[in-house]
C-alpha cells in the first residue's frame, strides 16, 4: 500500500511545529517508574537499641505480587510503601537540615533501611532523636516497628 501525505492547513502545521519545538527544547519529560521493568521492592530493615527483643533485629522484605521475606508485618509494610508510591512521597528522605524540630527524645533506637524501592537504591537511617525524627519513624510504621514508650 503506498504511503499518503497528510495535507494540513498551513496555520495548523505551523502550530504543531512550534508546539513540538517547545517540547523538544524543554528536555525529556520525566517518566514515572515502570513497575513491569523495575525489579520488585526488596529492602532490609535493621533495628538496634530499642530495648525490646521483639523490635530488635534485621528483617528482609520484598513487595511484588505478594509480600515476602521474614519481616514480621510484611503485608502491612508493603501496603504502606505502596501508599507512599501512589502519592509520590519519598518516605526515605531525611529531615531537611533547616527544619525546626521539637527537642524531645524518643530513645536510643535506630534503624537502617537498605535495598531497592521503586527502582532506586535506598540507604536511609532513622532515629528518635527529636520531634521530627520521631514523626518520620512513626510515619514509616509498620515497616519500622512501633517502639513508643
Amino acid at each position: 500500500m503506498p504511503l499518503r501525505r497528510l495535507a494540513l492547513p498551513a496555520s495548523l502545521a505551523a502550530t504543531l511545529v512550534t508546539s513540538l519545538a517547545g517540547v523538544a527544547s524543554a528536555g525529556p519529560l520525566p517518566l514515572p517508574p515502570l513497575p513491569l521493568l523495575s525489579p520488585p521492592d526488596s529492602l532490609t530493615v535493621a533495628v538496634t537499641g530499642s530495648g525490646n527483643p521483639e523490635a530488635e533485629g534485621s528483617w528482609k522484605l520484598t513487595c511484588d505480587d505478594r509480600p515476602g521475606g521474614d519481616h514480621p508485618a510484611a503485608a502491612r509494610a508493603c501496603e504502606r510503601l505502596a501508599g507512599f508510591a501512589r502519592s509520590g512521597e519519598d518516605p526515605f528522605a531525611p529531615v531537611p537540615a533547616d527544619r525546626m524540630c521539637a527537642q524531645m527524645y524518643g530513645g536510643p533506637v535506630t534503624a537502617r533501611v537498605t535495598g531497592v524501592w521503586q527502582g532506586r537504591r535506598i540507604d536511609a537511617r532513622f532515629s528518635r532523636a527529636n520531634g521530627c525524627e520521631i514523626d518520620r519513624w512513626e510515619n514509616m510504621e509498620p515497616l519500622l516497628p512501633s517502639v513508643r514508650g
